[in-house]
């Protein structure tokens, strides 16, 4: 029984009694024959109609297993997740952030070891460099679906009308200040955690000095937490950004924001409106200060990552599953490019073939992936209680309520406190 694109678990759940009441006696034999894991993902309505349609595909494939769905929006995701690790009662087969692995898996037992199944997943469609994201403590913990980066995103159109080139510089953000101000057109805009991010490159560029340490201790001292409020403090004050308190998305689509940094995975999120209106948005160069090399100071990470439980009763079955999600034609191609440009060779091809390798997504990716420089990103860096303080002192200064040296202190002391309480 073919079930409908849309239904619901709950509603396969009650098509499945349904059919056991009315007495068929091969839906029975079926039933009592099948091995049932759970998958889990959280995202949009989009995310959640392909991959229903995409498990609907691999029952038919795999007529032996039967995959029920747990879905829901991020925030509700997070939520049961802490729960289900919590109480050993987490998927079979999920979806994991990157941070998780640390927080579920300090020493690499949190998950099941995927190595151990390497004769249903096939690894050797990843890069070991990538495959090393999802390692704890030497154990593959997880297997990254894409990578992600902040990217500077550039609209060609409004530096064109204004006889500027592609931005390659902080410099040249400024200059380009210079002659957009008069009409309140900013050089480049971003949200608090990508404003966070940048003046970090920034730093790092200016000192010499990572934030962290390759261990992950605390790097950066008072001087160098200066360096990023000052930094944040002068885009703004020369109408380079506008404030992160008043940045306004709406801004990216009329051209009154000349270019952001986003996500890879947001690129379309952010500009395809503005690209819909005819602006040429490309993705523009990492940022350096004209002394370092590109890359230098930005940081990567996978967008997404699927696991495997390490209490599943089903190995075997919840590996197929992994497999199939990862490098099959059918779930490629539902998917597209909606979790970030896949990292697995196979279900890349199949997206060349089919035309799906295009855009301003994946031609961020390209410059992501092409720019070796870029460091693998701690998750500490996008601590959000630590992203805000930054912003607080960051005013404090802008409204003279305090100095840059007492501004940069406070900063100083909250992330080594937060750091040092890892």
């Amino acid at each position: 029984m073919k079930l409908p694109k849309l239904i619901t678990p709950l509603l396969i759940s009650a098509a499945m009694l349904s059919s056991v009441s009315c007495g068929n006696e091969q839906v029975i034999k079926q039933q009592e024959q099948q091995t049932s894991i759970t998958l889990s993902w959280w995202g949009n309505d989009k995310r959640n109609d392909y991959t229903i349609e995409a498990m609907q595909i691999f029952e038919e494939m795999y007529p032996d297993i039967k995959v029920m769905c747990n879905y829901s929006e991020w925030s509700g995701y997070e939520a049961r997740t802490r729960v289900r690790m919590a109480s050993d009662t987490e998927s079979d087969v999920m979806q994991i952030n990157v941070g998780w692995l640390k927080e579920y898996s300090p020493d690499g037992n949190g998950y099941y070891d995927i190595e151990k199944l390497s004769d249903y997943v096939d690894l050797t469609s990843f890069p070991e460099e990538m495959l090393e994201y999802g390692r704890v403590n030497g154990v593959l913990n997880a297997v990254p679906i894409a990578m992600n980066a902040q990217t500077v995103y550039i609209n060609r159109s409004v530096y064109e009308k204004y006889g500027l080139d592609v931005p390659e510089t902080w410099d040249d953000l400024f200059s380009a200040a210079k002659v957009m101000s008069a009409d309140g057109v900013y050089p480049i805009s971003a949200g608090s955690k990508s404003t966070w991010l940048t003046a970090i490159a920034y730093a790092e560029q200016q000192s010499g000095k990572p934030i962290l340490n390759d261990d992950g201790s605390l790097c950066f001292g008072q001087e160098e937490f200066r360096i990023m409020i000052g930094f944040y403090c002068d885009m703004v004050n020369n109408n380079v950004m506008p404030q992160v308190e008043f940045y306004e998305r709406i801004n990216i689509d009329n051209g009154t924001y000349a270019g952001t940094i986003a996500w890879v995975s947001d690129a379309v999120n952010y500009c395809g409106k503005a690209m819909e209106t005819g602006f040429d948005v490309v993705p523009g160069p990492y940022l350096t200060n004209g002394k370092v090399r590109p890359g230098d100071g930005w940081y990567a990470k996978p967008a997404t990552l699927y696991a495997i439980s390490k209490n599943t009763e089903h190995p075997r079955e919840a590996a197929m599953l992994l497999n199939y999600m990862l490098n099959s034609k059918e779930m490629a191609v539902l998917q597209g490019v909606e979790k970030g440009i896949p990292i697995s060779s196979s279900a890349r091809e199949f997206l060349d073939e089919e035309g799906q390798l295009t855009g301003l997504q994946y031609d961020a990716s390209v410059v992501m992936e092409t720019n070796s420089r870029i460091r693998k990103m701690d998750p500490f860096l996008e601590n959000a209680s630590l992203i805000d303080i930054y912003v607080e002192n960051c005013d404090l200064v802008l409204y003279d309520k305090g100095t840059i040296e007492e501004a940069s202190d406070a900063l100083y002391q909250a992330v080594r406190e937060a750091r040092n309480s890892k």
